[in-house]
């Protein structure tokens, strides 16, 4: 185990009332936190979300990625469903951090595509690590799950890891003249599934 469960608070949202937990990763002190909303315990899958951290797009508005889009749209049906929870995982600009994603960015504006940008900076396509996440469905006793992705590598690492997850649930939303290159680089280079199949 990767993470230790620190602390736990109510947090009201437009979207309903979830209960925040905050974890502390052992070594790095690194902390992640989990939204739950109704009761997840239990055999019957609940829906989920691992939400990758974005500060541009979650609190900047930023229209050059999905991902404030995918967060208030997994928020919204998490509370729909009525139980439900959202890991916000904190690993910024697929874990290469805020300076280097917006050092990322500058490359993408002279014509580099999301990974090409990555890899010129010496990093991966994607560099984050889901095992974490496997460690907090675990420790909040989650047995099962309808995954809210379009990343097919969560569900195999999470898979992997021992979660159950009974269905992959598309969440493509948000696309914009903005946008519309860096997803389609992240379906034909990453393998993202962004049709609603």
């Amino acid at each position: 185990m990767q993470l230790k469960r620190v602390a736990e608070a109510k947090l009201p949202t437009p979207w309903g009332d979830f209960l925040v937990i905050g974890f502390e990763e052992i070594t790095t002190r690194q902390d992640h936190v989990a939204l739950v909303h109704g009761d997840i315990t239990g055999l019957t899958p609940i829906l989920a979300r691992v939400h990758s951290e974005c500060l541009t797009g979650d609190a900047l508005f930023s229209l050059r990625c999905d991902c404030g889009f995918q967060l208030e749209a997994a928020m919204n049906h998490i509370a729909e469903e009525g139980r439900g929870m959202l890991i916000y995982h904190r690993q910024e600009g697929r874990n290469i951090g805020l300076s280097n994603k917006i050092r990322a960015y500058a490359l993408q504006d002279k014509g580099a595509d999301t990974v090409e940008a990555n890899h010129q900076l010496g990093f991966a396509a994607d560099e984050r690590d889901f095992t974490l996440c496997a460690d907090m469905f675990t420790l909040l006793g989650v047995k099962a799950l309808r995954l809210l992705t379009n990343n097919p590598k969560k569900i195999k690492i999470l898979r992997k890891m021992g979660i159950n997850i009974t269905e992959r649930v598309p969440l493509i939303v948000g696309r914009n003249p903005n946008n519309t290159h860096y997803l389609n680089t992240k379906a034909i280079k990453m393998g993202h599934l962004l049709n609603d199949t």
